[in-house]
């Protein structure tokens, strides 16, 4: 997503996401990064002693070049997670660089062969992680997720981690190589003093939705709006909506690029309810032209109740907010009584990816780096700064703010009954074409049936597109 330099968050899409789309601009750039960088040798050339104390063989005086992310959640954490490091290992000198041009300032770097040591690949000018896997451009993290965590030696790193963490950093074989700090909750976001005062209950069924949009429309409140420049964040309530309706099989097949995906008429159904909110006036006027931090503040403002959004926009919009906000979330209303899903059924899954090179001077170095970060000193540290849980369990820490607890609170309402779509983190650029086909739909510009129309040729044609590596649920 080609997002202008001051602006401060993901699209995950993911982040999203969150999570490693990529502008199809910069697909060029990234491919030629993935052909032209490194070796293979598989890097950290430098090592030390194995020990308890260093059970990953760090070289104690070796240099750590560390590249940040600095987007909704900062980089004060991974300083302050660099500053553990530099206790352990005082001889260290570390390099830190915290950045929204992820993809822009790498790439050269890895084409040259002298990636840093760790990545916090993220935001909208990540870099593709189908590309970095598929030749092969990162180490793989299974020493890490072996290795004895620091908060207790007889417990392994991943046996600290929540479900589904390991899983989610595997592209198509055992190996990991991607580890997802953040664990996000998707949904709809709305401020409970806003609804109380219009006396509105959160709407759990689209005819409740769209009576309060109507309510709304009456007292001068736009029922919603979004992120008309970055249209995929509202993917972070149709993409749950999708597999809702549908059952977490629609959402499947879509991910895995199967033949008419996009076809089930669960993705009509799911799609209908927001084609209505626009024809009937209920979406903030403008929004077609706002940035994601734009959009935010409008509804900060309390220019509109609903906004699609992911967990980080607490901390992101923090400025703008209101003290007596109550931000909260809510899963997407019901469709009808048909669906397959129940109410509640929410999309969480962990963003923020940590990556390290394989032809990164100091390999041990960046591993070693990410155990500190999975300390559950460093955990809650993040939660506490940035009002985000983490994907350590049990770290979230006391004094979270609203935001933050309503977002745990959905997270344990919907059990079983989450979703991790994957299609954005597969197929980045076909999800960001999505994504534009999305804002046309929110304008006016497409109808449903044509929306689908034009996603199910886009994933026929990602299917078919031999350069593309496939990976399947």
């Amino acid at each position: 997503m080609a997002e202008p330099t001051n602006v401060s968050r993901r699209t995950l899409l993911g982040r999203a996401a969150a999570l490693g789309a990529l502008a199809v601009p910069g697909v060029a750039v990234l491919d030629a990064c993935a052909a032209g960088g490194g070796s293979g040798s598989g890097g950290g050339q430098l090592k030390g002693a194995v020990s308890k104390e260093n059970p990953l063989g760090v070289k104690e005086d070796g240099p750590l070049d560390v590249v940040i992310f600095k987007g909704g959640y900062g980089d004060q954490y991974a300083i302050d997670a660099e500053n553990s490091y530099k206790k352990k290992y005082p001889k260290a000198t570390i390099k830190h660089t915290g950045t929204q041009q992820i993809q822009q300032q790498l790439a050269p770097r890895f084409v040259g062969g002298n990636p840093p040591d760790v990545i916090d690949n993220s935001g909208a000018q990540s870099m593709d992680m189908n590309a970095l896997t598929s030749k092969g451009q990162l180490a793989d993290l299974t020493p890490l997720l072996d290795a004895p965590s620091l908060d207790d030696p007889n417990k392994k790193v991943r046996d600290t981690l929540r479900p589904g963490i390991v899983e989610n950093g595997q592209y198509g074989g055992k190996e990991v190589y991607a580890l997802n700090y953040v664990q996000a909750v998707y949904g709809i976001w709305y401020s409970s003093t806003l609804l109380q005062k219009q006396g509105i209950t959160p709407p759990q069924t689209w005819q409740e939705m769209l009576a309060a949009c109507e309510k709304l429309k009456k007292a001068g409140i736009a029922g919603w709006t979004y992120a008309g420049k970055y249209p995929d964040y509202m993917h972070f309530s149709l993409w749950t909506q999708i597999a809702k309706v549908g059952g977490k099989e629609a959402m499947i097949a879509i991910d895995n690029l199967e033949p008419n995906a996009w076809k089930n008429p669960a993705v009509k159904s799911a799609l209908e309810p927001y084609a209505e909110l626009a024809a009937k006036g209920y979406v903030l006027a403008g929004s077609a032209g706002l940035t994601h931090i734009e959009s935010q503040t409008a509804w900060n403002q309390g220019k509109a109740a609903f906004i699609p959004n992911g967990s980080w926009v607490e901390n992101e919009s923090k400025s703008t907010t209101p003290a007596d906000f109550g931000m909260a979330v809510q899963a997407p209303p019901s469709v009808s009584a048909a669906d397959k899903l129940p109410y509640g059924t929410i999309w969480s899954s962990s963003t923020e990816m940590f990556v390290v090179p394989k032809d990164a001077k100091n390999q041990l170095g960046g591993l070693e780096f990410l155990r500190v970060m999975l300390s559950k000193a460093q955990a809650q540290n993040f939660s506490q700064k940035v009002s985000a849980l983490t994907c350590v369990q049990d770290a979230g820490g006391g004094n979270l703010p609203p935001g933050v607890k309503s977002a745990d609170a959905a997270l344990k309402a919907a059990g079983d009954n989450t979703i991790q779509p994957k299609v954005a983190t597969w197929y980045g650029p076909m999800a960001k074409q999505i994504g534009q086909n999305t804002g046309l739909l929110m304008n006016k510009q497409l109808s449903v049936a044509d929306w689908i129309t034009r996603a199910q040729a886009l994933s026929d044609r990602t299917a078919k597109d031999s350069s593309i590596k496939k990976f399947k649920h």
